[in-house]
């Protein structure tokens, strides 16, 4: 029996020694990374919430398609959603307060007395078992349950606000990638388009100086502008890939996925901006989320206040119980007995009114006040900047409209150029250098009206997304 307990209590203290060892514990040293290989279950991302989405590699997605593939699959809609959730369970418990509990109870006891009766001490036994309701009931509070109510019910809207706000984002930074992608897709484009002007320059040239009508100087500098255009065209080959890559992370699928989207050259642009500036900023002020949610946290602020204001009032309560109580009593020296099942209940009336509380609610009344202030000047505060925000976003977009106005005008007096340049080139009219010079101006010509597209379409949806007209949009 001894060995046995020895070999316990090595065996315990084994175990202890064992969780000491692998105990989680600071670097030993500044200079080199810590050493993980310690920890018994490795660190590591827990699976998806949901399953991966798979998109089809052969099909061309619009931008509403892959709106709504993020709204579904961007797990930042769903940590809104769940938010918007909790709130509302909020507002089921502050609405649970304006009926009465009831709940069910067993109550068993057992109570020994020695009761001095005569001369003597004499021994008391009794034991009660009861099944009981309990029943307890606020009638009255001067309006606290319902301030209480109040604010759950601005904290909702809060959160059904914030929630939107998620999805107006999203929407944004969805639209963003995909005209980013545009713009690199375009400029990939662009460049391949340069890239076979150069290369037809440079074969006009090497044929003009087996014809002996060029010089060396002038093959050489056209093989250095295609040289040029081909390295151009491998960084946007480059800028086209992280682009998808960043598409790709805003509709919260992997980078690796494949899937193509339109040519810029296919969407069709505006005009002119449909609304004024001072139309936008009304719009902006009547229907952006994120100035909804402070003012719906405003309210819940001005609720508190009135909550607080409630405490200093009494309540009128109501506390009953009802059931049925069967016992048994016993006294020394005479026989015990058995108390037939009989009805038991207990009610009370209760006025409480705090009269001396430390000046806790005090406190809480000018804390309530406080923070009704600082909601306020946080309304102020983001409406100035709503304000500020349709007013940048806007000479923005109408700017960008200029620009891409005057790129398209570029790029068609640029191929005219090049064109009639290498047409005079050809026939001997022009110089090497001319022709070289168009081409270059031409492939800066596209490059500005690839960028002019992508930024007229990327200002009008910032404009659109300082509005808040994204949520309300049948296309984005």
């Amino acid at each position: 029996m001894s060995r046995f307990r020895e070999r316990t209590i090595i065996m315990l203290c084994m175990l202890v020694a064992e969780g000491i060892g692998f105990a989680q514990q600071a670097p030993p040293v500044p200079e080199h990374p810590w050493d993980s290989s310690s920890v018994k279950q490795p660190f590591q991302a827990p699976p998806r919430l949901s399953p991966a989405l798979n998109l089809d590699p052969a099909k061309i997605y619009t931008l509403p398609e892959l709106v709504n593939i993020a709204e579904q699959n961007n797990p930042l809609t769903r940590v809104a959603w769940e938010n918007a959730k909790g709130r509302a369970a909020d507002l089921g418990i502050a609405q649970s307060t304006l009926y009465p509990t009831l709940a069910a109870a067993a109550l068993a006891g057992s109570t020994r007395l020695d009761i001095f009766f005569g001369s003597s001490f004499q021994r008391q036994t009794e034991e009660t078992f009861s099944p009981v309701f309990l029943l307890d009931y606020t009638i009255f509070d001067f309006g606290l349950r319902s301030q209480e109510i109040s604010i759950s019910r601005n904290n909702l809207l809060a959160a059904n606000f914030q929630f939107n706000d998620t999805h107006r984002r999203i929407i944004f930074q969805v639209m963003a990638a995909y005209y980013r992608l545009l713009d690199s897709k375009g400029q990939e484009d662009a460049a391949e388009a340069n890239l076979k002007n150069a290369e037809t320059v440079q074969q006009a040239a090497e044929a003009r100086l087996q014809n002996g009508l060029a010089t060396l100087p002038d093959v050489l500098e056209a093989r250095s502008a295609a040289a040029q255009a081909d390295y151009d065209l491998q960084a946007a080959i480059g800028a086209t890939e992280i682009a998808h890559g960043d598409l790709a992370t805003a509709l919260g699928i992997s980078p690796t996925t494949r899937f193509q989207v339109e040519s810029i050259q296919s969407i069709k642009l505006p005009e002119s901006i449909a609304d004024t500036v001072e139309t936008s900023i009304d719009k902006a002020l009547s229907q952006r989320p994120d100035l909804m949610q402070q003012v719906a946290e405003l309210r819940a602020a001005g609720a508190e206040v009135r909550a607080a204001h409630r405490t200093y009032f009494p309540t009128l309560s109501i506390n009953s119980s009802a059931g049925l109580a069967r016992s048994y009593g016993e006294q020394i020296h005479l026989p015990g007995m058995y108390a037939p099942t009989q009805e038991t209940w207990d009610a009370a009336l209760s006025v409480n009114w705090t009269l001396f509380d430390g000046l806790a609610r005090e406190n809480r009344l000018a804390k309530a006040h406080a923070d009704e202030k600082q909601a306020a000047a946080g309304v102020e505060s983001i409406r100035n900047q709503v304000e500020n925000q349709v007013w940048a976003a806007y000479s923005t977009a109408r700017t960008a409209l200029r620009q891409q106005k005057a790129a398209a005008a570029l790029l068609a007096a640029a191929t005219e150029s090049y064109n009639a340049a290498l047409e005079s080139y050809n026939y001997g009219v022009r110089s090497q250098i001319d022709v070289v010079s168009a081409q270059r101006t031409l492939a800066d010509a596209r490059t500005a009206d690839i960028n002019a597209r992508a930024q007229l379409l990327t200002g009008l949806a910032a404009l659109a997304y300082q509005t808040g007209d994204l949520l309300y949009a049948k296309r984005p």
